[in-house]
């Protein structure tokens, strides 16, 4: 297997630090692992995101706390959606669909005003936008996030120039460092392969991203890169650590990467308390094949007081439901 030094961040993440966390699907899984061990984060306000512009609008958006109307949603397959949005904000209610959106659109900009990490995972540098034509609901021209399964002939599919992700990401750090002064911001590209748009065109694009990423960084002193990407193509690159779909890094892989992201880019202390907590959520995991035997009822009484130990420690994680969990009657 060949190996890739990963670059310590000189100021790493830790407990008590805010995080958001936007793009592709595999920011997500990064994402998950951190909301598990009980970091404070806030995960894709928008909903996965794919592309350059749409991650920039995005956290502009939640710059300014843009509240979304009824002239921003079209009805299509019987639901209300969003071109800026993921399908899982999409209702068949109208008002239940804004109610959503600008919930999350709320809450990202009270949470951005103190979070101290951004980390942004670009999938993709193809791009889709909105064709002239009478049955088109919205503005000709505009990007667009997420197509909603609406007819092909409604977008115009297009590889962005590296000079036009490197414009619209660099406005969208200097607005994001302008608003928060202590931002600092982790980028990677993601390793899932985008095999719709053919082998070829899916290393075009990787390519594209990267290059415009790596040019950010050498720019900004607080922007980081880690590299996820690399670690599956170059140091795994073998197809038994993809799913059975062959374009999705398997649980392996993710974990292979997810220690790596510890190791690189949070601090000592704080592993060491993840592993402390990792104990917790196997343990709050585990199913009881007897709930009812006395034996179980000291395995909840000893997790409970461990939750409990750390939760004083601790006080800025919040552990209440695993205190919950862990209490007996007897308690």
């Amino acid at each position: 297997m060949v190996n890739i030094d990963v670059e310590k961040l000189k100021r790493p993440i830790s407990y008590g630090h805010n995080i958001l966390l936007t793009g592709s699907c595999f920011t997500e899984h990064i994402g998950n692992s951190l909301q598990d061990l009980k970091f404070s984060v806030l995960q894709n306000p928008n909903g996965i995101l794919f592309d350059p512009l749409s991650v920039s609008g995005s956290l502009v958006s939640y710059i300014n706390n843009d509240q979304y109307s009824e002239k921003d949603l079209f009805l299509h397959n019987e639901l209300w959606n969003s071109w800026q949005h993921h399908s899982r904000f999409s209702h068949t209610n109208l008002h239940e669909c804004l109610r959503i959106i600008n919930a999350s659109q709320q809450r990202a900009h009270e949470f951005l005003k103190t979070a101290d990490w951004i980390i942004i995972t670009l999938g993709s540098s193809f791009s889709y936008r909105l064709t002239p034509g009478p049955s088109i609901h919205g503005q000709a021209g505009m990007s667009v996030a997420n197509c909603h399964r609406a007819p092909a002939q409604w977008f115009q599919k297009s590889l962005l120039p590296v000079e036009q992700i490197i414009s619209s990401m660099d406005m969208c750090f200097r607005q994001l460092f302008q608003f928060n002064k202590n931002l600092q911001l982790i980028l990677t590209v993601s390793p899932v392969r985008h095999i719709r748009d053919g082998v070829i065109d899916n290393n075009r694009s990787k390519a594209r991203l990267i290059e415009s990423v790596h040019h950010l960084v050498n720019k900004f002193n607080a922007v980081h890169y880690f590299p996820a990407y690399e670690l599956v193509i170059d140091v795994l690159r073998d197809y038994r650590f993809y799913d059975v779909d062959l374009v999705h890094p398997n649980y392996m892989a993710t974990e292979f990467v997810l220690e790596k992201f510890a190791s690189s880019c949070i601090d000592e202390n704080s592993r060491l308390l993840m592993e402390e907590i990792k104990k917790i959520v196997i343990a709050r995991n585990h199913k009881p094949l007897q709930p009812s035997t006395e034996a179980h009822k000291q395995f909840l009484q000893t997790h409970y007081e461990k939750v409990k130990s750390l939760q004083k420690k601790y006080s800025f994680i919040n552990l209440e439901n695993e205190l919950n969990f862990f209490m007996t009657q007897d308690l």
